[in-house]
This record gives structure tokens, sequence and C-alpha cells, in this order.
């Protein structure tokens, strides 16, 4: 059994690891909120390259942007350079490999926790740094760069990305896009037949090059949503060890209280005991 002193100690100690956990959760709350404020979906550009994609499929327009994937995968897997965020990298990462099992791809990782976890695996992998929000932008044309030239390449034919979404401040998914071909869930949107198209430039220089904004464009996004989750993942999960912080404190006061009290019977029974002899 623990001595009295001890147990304070621990007492003591965990008086300021839950001090320091308080502190580290309003911060992840105040760096969610801010981020919040600053990301912003460039709905009208996804909206007009939706619609102009449809209606490419509706006059018959063939390239391998626009047809279903078929062939090797490559697929990114963004999670985070720290930690306190309850498994939700490890789960990325276990999505990521599912989506390549006994098929022939190529597997992208973002970040040093997902390259821990990948490392464990089987599956060889090409790895990126973690998101800095400052630099989220130069980050997402960089992998966006990257992923156009080996597309060209005929290293892959289609292009997913794995990563944390926030559905809400408590409540992350990890949600797997289809970035390239074009894939929308609503393609059974009607598209107004036409006759004939006018253009002034080719149809297969249009396609790549709007392939090209969108893919950055998404890249950038799903980047900034990561970083979301990421924040709210920590608050829960740092919520969640501060409850069962103060649950250990609970049974470490009671075994104080407990072994006070019965060091202070002890004492009187020896007291007790030596009046008795001493009379």
């Amino acid at each position: 059994m623990k001595t009295l002193s001890t147990i304070k100690k621990d007492l003591e100690f965990n008086k300021g690891l839950a001090t320091l956990i308080e502190v580290l959760k309003n911060l992840a709350a105040a760096q969610y909120r801010i981020l919040e404020q600053k990301i912003k979906p460039f709905q009208k550009f996804i909206f007009a390259i939706k619609d102009f994609v449809r209606f490419l499929k509706t006059v018959g327009f063939k390239h391998p942007f626009l047809k279903e994937p078929a062939g090797s995968v490559c697929v990114v897997a963004v999670t985070s350079d720290t930690g306190l965020l309850g498994g939700i990298n490890m789960q990325v990462v276990l999505a990521a490999q599912a989506e390549l099992e006994d098929k022939d791809g190529r597997l992208i990782v973002i970040g040093e926790r997902g390259k821990m976890y990948a490392s464990e695996g089987k599956i060889p992998f090409i790895w990126f740094s973690g998101i800095v929000d400052e630099e989220r932008f130069a980050q997402a044309m960089q992998l966006r760069n990257y992923i156009m030239e080996k597309f060209y390449e005929k290293a892959f034919s289609s292009v997913k990305i794995v990563y944390p979404h926030p559905v809400s401040f408590t409540v992350q998914k990890v949600q797997i896009v289809t970035l390239l071909p074009f894939c929308f869930e609503d393609e059974e949107k009607e598209i107004p037949t036409v006759s004939s198209l006018i253009v002034e430039s080719e149809l297969k220089g249009i396609i790549e090059y709007l392939a090209y904004l969108w893919l950055g464009q998404k890249l950038y996004d799903i980047f900034g949503l990561s970083r979301l989750a990421e924040f709210a993942a920590r608050y829960v999960h740092l919520e969640e060890s501060l409850q069962k912080l103060k649950e250990m404190d609970n049974k470490l006061r009671l075994q104080y209280f407990k072994a006070r009290h019965e060091l202070i019977d002890k004492n009187m029974r020896e007291l007790f005991s030596a009046r008795l002899a001493f009379r």
C-alpha cells in the first residue's frame, strides 16, 4: 500500500497535469475556431467545373480524367505531425492501406504520424511533410504537381484521398474521396442537350487545365478540413484524458483520507497503550 507522503505527491502531480491538459484543451479549441473562420471553399468554382464535366460526358468526349477508374490507384493519406488525437491518425492509415489491399497502386503519406504507422505495414509509400497552416497552399500545390506529373506518366489511373473530416466539433470521421477521374455525388443531374459546341481551345487542353485547378483547390480545402479535424480530435481526446485523470484523483483522495485516518488511529492507539503502560 502506498504511504501517505507518496499519495500526497501523486495528488500534487495530478493537479499540475490537470492544469496542463486544461491549457492544451483550450488552445486546441481556440485554434479550431480561428481556422474555421479562415476556411472558405470556392463553391462557385467547384459548381462550374461539375457542370462543365457533366456536360462533356453527355456529348461523349473521351479523356482519362473523365472515364471510370481502371488500373492502378494512388491513395493519399493525410495525417498529422503530432499526437494526442485519440487514434484517428492510425484509422486514416489503415483505411488508406485497405484501399490498396490486393491492388496495384501507390501510397502517399502526409505527416509524421502517418509515416510512423505506415512503416509498420507491408505497402511501400512516399512521404510528404505534415500540414503547416501558414504553408498549406504551397504544400497543396506541391502535392498537386507531383500527382499530375505521375498521372501523365501513367503511374496510376485514379487518385483517392483519405483524411479526417470534421463532422462537428466533437465528431470526426475518416472520409475517402475520389479526386481523379472526376467523380461527383450528383452525377444524375440533368444537363441541357445541345446540337453543337463552340470552343476557342481544344477540349483536351481545357479539361486538363481544369483538372489541374480542381486538384489544387480540392487538396487545399481538404488540408484545411483535416487540420480542423486534428484540433477537434485533440480537444476531445484531452477532455477524455482529463475526465480519467479526475477519476484517478478521486480514488487517490479516498486512499489519502483512508491512510491518514489509519495513521491517526494507529498513533492514538500507541499513545493510549503507552499511557497505560506508564501508569
